[in-house]
């Protein structure tokens, strides 16, 4: 497991944040509303169900979600594919954090491709907690809306399209460069464009 996000230093005020948390479980539900209410969240809704979930993200709007994986009546994958691929708007584009007690390739890549912005494993401590809000608090991860996915950008590294293939994203530019279209400048054309001269008053 690679090294969790640094945090930023300093103070993070979480007292606006409104959050609805999903379990099946009333102990983890508390647990993780009481962990919440520990980092000065003031406002959160807890569901046990995805229908429930639903109700509560038409009605109102939040600034976070947290589900667990496995849920009583589906999954906790099947609400955040539901969310992104919604009209909800703000709600749609709300981080949304899985908790699972059992964190496989196959659910992280599960997780992801429903839109999921981060997996927490269980036993879910605060601190790792915070950090993953926090982390995905800062953003900087496009969302992305196409045919088979919708959410915050899966790929993790910008090195541009893939070698010998067109890129994906809109704005991905070709990979191949053109002639320039002006000859290149000596050193000593560009320092006359750009030395100060003297100037008599």
């Amino acid at each position: 497991m690679s090294a969790a996000p640094p945090v930023p230093q300093g103070r993070i005020n979480l007292r606006s944040v409104k959050a609805l948390c999903v379990d099946s479980n009333a102990q983890g539900l508390d647990i993780l509303g009481q962990m919440l209410m520990g980092f000065g969240v003031e406002r959160s809704i807890r569901v046990q169900t995805v229908e429930e979930a639903r109700r509560a993200l038409q009605l109102e709007a939040f600034d976070l979600v947290l589900s667990d994986a496995n849920l009583a009546d589906e999954s906790g994958f099947s609400l955040v594919s539901w969310l992104r691929r919604s009209r909800l708007e703000p709600n749609r584009y709300a981080p949304a954090i899985i908790i699972a007690g059992h964190a496989s390739m196959a659910m992280i890549d599960t997780a992801r491709d429903s839109g999921a912005s981060f997996v927490i494993s269980k036993p879910t401590s605060p601190a790792v907690l915070m950090q993953r809000i926090l982390w995905v608090a800062k953003g900087g991860r496009t969302f992305v809306e196409a045919e088979d996915f919708v959410g915050p950008d899966r790929r993790w590294k910008f090195d541009g399209p893939p070698a010998g293939g067109r890129g994906r994203r809109k704005e991905d530019l070709s990979v191949v460069v053109g002639e320039a279209k002006e000859p290149n400048l000596s050193q000593d054309a560009i320092d006359a464009v750009l030395k100060p001269q003297r100037v008599s008053l």
